[in-house]
């Protein structure tokens, strides 16, 4: 019918086919009234909005569901505009097949509004609101499809633009499908995670590295079957990708092997329990806190609030001190230098003293102070104590324990020394003078 039409000549008739048909199907007398009544109910709706909204946050619950007042503030909120539109387009509906004239646009736009609110008002219940949004506007547009009669259409016309690779054929609907079934699954299975972990996290006869383990291993197994299921979705056989990936695989092991060798070391620190969340291990001159064991890494947190991520293979191949890892006393030392004219062994005693009134210092075992040395301008006693928190800071106990030291020795006049030399000229060397001659 249009081969022997010029282009420009078909352009004009479809618009004026075009024309035609919104002439006799859309700008009619019905429609016009459905449409005027649609937009007054939409001007209404939004002025009243403010209002409207008040009026649910004023409602108050019995005390006896009293917890679930502000969940429920926050579900009727952004429904409050639909729901009037809703209500009024209903008794409007109602008066238009009473009175006998069309309304099939008001049924359109009720049917709609109707798949919006009970779609929204279930994933309100979602939390995140990323995902929330998400699911209601997945969950609307398939609806407003079906309602519509453009679903089918739409998932043939999809279905239609597919391409091969290999011997697996993918197409654009089988995509989408596969995308929707991966999305919803990884929320599915991330809620599942949430659940699964606060149980793990309650059973009291379970290291904190054991549970760590098993947390590990419990996301990896629902991140294996989202992926397959997802997989299985979108209509790919699984069976066929089974040399691919092992070449993958192949691959990949040679080119990550530092990855996979911190993979591998962070499972066997989590079963020989080495080094567990809240122990204090050396970091070179400081120390630090086991924040989290990583797949990949250990968070070491120090008394300045550094974060070192060291990698789980140098904890395995190299030497760590641990100050926790079978006893958490960590003892301690404070050197103290004395006048030579002192009583030592009150001055020891009175180091002692000083430990014992501090109150981060253990009882058991007991401060010692021992005699060091003879220095040159000093004799050197050595106040060695125990703490069992080390993970609270060493600084400030040391510091406590010298400030108290300082007030018993003032207290008791115990000197401390001062640097000093003696010179002794033990003769004159006599010295010759000679007066030059001009």
């Amino acid at each position: 019918m249009w081969d022997n039409i010029p282009y420009h000549d078909q352009i004009f008739a479809l618009i004026a086919m075009l024309h035609q048909w919104v002439l006799e199907n859309v700008l009619v007398w019905d429609n016009a009234k459905q449409i005027a009544l649609l937009v007054g109910v939409f001007v209404v709706g939004n002025l009243l909005q403010s209002k409207m909204v008040r009026g649910v946050e004023a409602i108050s619950l019995p005390n006896a569901i009293k917890r679930f007042e502000h969940q429920m503030h926050e579900v009727l909120r952004p429904l409050v505009v639909p729901l009037f539109f809703l209500i009024v387009l209903w008794f409007s509906l109602f008066a238009l097949r009473t009175l006998g004239q069309g309304f099939h646009i008001i049924n359109l736009v009720v049917s709609l509004l109707n798949a919006w609110v009970v779609i929204r008002f279930a994933s309100a219940f979602i939390h995140d609101e990323g995902w929330s949004r998400f699911v209601s506007v997945l969950a609307w547009s398939v609806a407003a499809l079906n309602i519509v009669g453009l679903l089918d259409v739409t998932t043939a016309f999809l279905d239609s633009l597919a391409f091969s690779f290999g011997e697996m054929k993918f197409s654009v609907f089988g995509l989408v499908k596969g995308g929707i079934a991966i999305a919803i699954l990884f929320w599915l299975f991330s809620l599942l995670e949430r659940v699964l972990k606060r149980r793990i996290e309650r059973l009291n006869n379970i290291t904190p590295s054991a549970k760590v383990l098993l947390k590990k291993f419990m996301r990896i197994i629902l991140l294996i079957l989202a992926v397959l299921i997802a997989l299985d979705a979108m209509g790919i056989d699984l069976t066929a990708l089974a040399v691919f990936s092992g070449a993958i695989g192949i691959g990949l092991g040679f080119g990550l092997q530092k990855v996979a060798a911190n993979l591998v070391s962070g499972v066997i620190l989590l079963l020989d329990r080495s080094v567990k969340p809240g122990d204090v291990i050396a970091l070179g001159n400081t120390y630090g806190r086991i924040d989290k064991l990583r797949g990949r890494y250990v968070s070491v947190i120090t008394r300045d609030g550094t974060e070192h991520l060291i990698p789980n293979e140098e904890l395995i191949t190299q030497r760590v001190e641990n100050w926790s890892f079978s006893d958490t006393n960590v003892r301690q030392r404070a050197l103290v230098g004395v006048d030579y004219s002192t009583d030592i062994k009150l001055a020891m005693r009175l180091c002692e003293e000083a430990a014992d009134e501090t109150d981060r210092i253990v009882k058991e075992p007991v401060p010692r102070c021992l005699l060091r040395e003879f220095a040159d301008s000093s004799v050197n006693i050595e106040l060695r104590y125990w703490v069992n928190d080390a993970h609270n800071g060493l600084g400030s106990v040391r510091s406590e324990v010298l400030l108290r030291i300082w007030d018993k020795f003032h207290e008791q006049g115990v000197v401390f020394p001062y640097p000093q030399s003696d010179i002794h000229v033990k003769g004159v060397v006599p010295i010759r003078l000679e007066k030059e001659k001009d």
